[in-house]
């Protein structure tokens, strides 16, 4: 008899809304700190200035509020645990986006009107509103906690770009984006041979082969929460994390390098 289908991972709504309000606007204030010096600076994500990054995490706020504003699609198409699979086709779009974004207005203006905009829309919309989305159609709740890996890790991004800066990053929010991220590897790669253990946020069991039941599993892999993030969306590589002891990896097959980066 196969094993019973895994349920989906419920998030508390309202804790996600005010984690993503709480993110965004720690970014808000971090980002009118910064010089033209450091706004000039390379990101680390491609091209992209910090200006242009910063532009980038303005705009998942406006962009929400804008999808919020279009008129509902009738059923989602995706859910958050498949979103991540489905981001590298719009690399592109969302680039050129980001720049479109930063010839609108002077950062602080712009960060201003999005927050704005997204708590404005967030009142008046149920997180069971469908959004027409590029990427597919999801509904709010789903899309919120998406909107927590786009901040958390960009938070990270502006932090490793710019040393000194140390952008705060909310528990709920590093809280979710880890779980999704995690649940999503598990989706990648269905099984119970290995046990993949994010404290104190997650533990998921993945890759095919025999499945462990009880005592201590003999394929574990350990790591914090920002690391996993990094490796979850290619800022690292799991050769270099095992050997800085970030990621602990015991048993044959725990060896997670075949399945990441999850995101392009």
């Amino acid at each position: 008899m196969p094993p019973a289908k895994k349920k989906p991972r419920t998030y508390d709504q309202a804790k996600v809304r005010a984690a993503v309000t709480a993110q965004f606007g720690h970014v808000a204030a971090a980002v009118r700190t910064l010089t033209p010096e450091q706004l000039a600076r390379p990101s680390g994500l491609g091209e992209w200035s910090v200006a242009e990054l910063a532009a980038h995490i303005a705009w998942i706020a406006d962009s929400l509020a804008g999808g919020l504003a279009r008129p509902p699609a009738a059923v989602p198409e995706l859910s958050a645990v498949e979103w991540p699979f489905a981001t590298a086709s719009l690399a592109g779009k969302i680039s050129e986006a980001a720049r479109e974004t930063l010839t609108g207005a002077p950062l602080p203006e712009l960060y201003d009107r999005a927050a704005a905009r997204m708590a404005e829309a967030l009142e008046r919309n149920a997180g069971s509103r469908v959004l027409d989305l590029w990427i597919g159609d999801m509904t709010l709740a789903d899309f919120l906690v998406t909107r927590t890996v786009e901040l958390v890790v960009h938070t990270d991004d502006l932090n490793r770009a710019v040393p000194g800066l140390e952008v705060p990053v909310e528990r709920q929010a590093l809280a979710a984006c880890t779980r999704l991220l995690a649940d999503a590897l598990a989706v990648k790669a269905p099984g119970g041979s290995v046990e993949v253990r994010i404290p104190p946020f997650a533990v998921v069991q993945c890759v095919e082969g025999p499945r462990h039941t009880r005592g201590t599993p003999p394929n574990v892999v350990e790591t914090d929460p920002l690391t996993w993030l990094r490796l979850a969306t290619g800022r690292t590589a799991w050769a270099r994390e095992l050997d800085a002891a970030t990621v602990r990896a015991s048993g044959e097959r725990a060896d997670l390098a075949w399945l990441l980066p999850l995101m392009g």
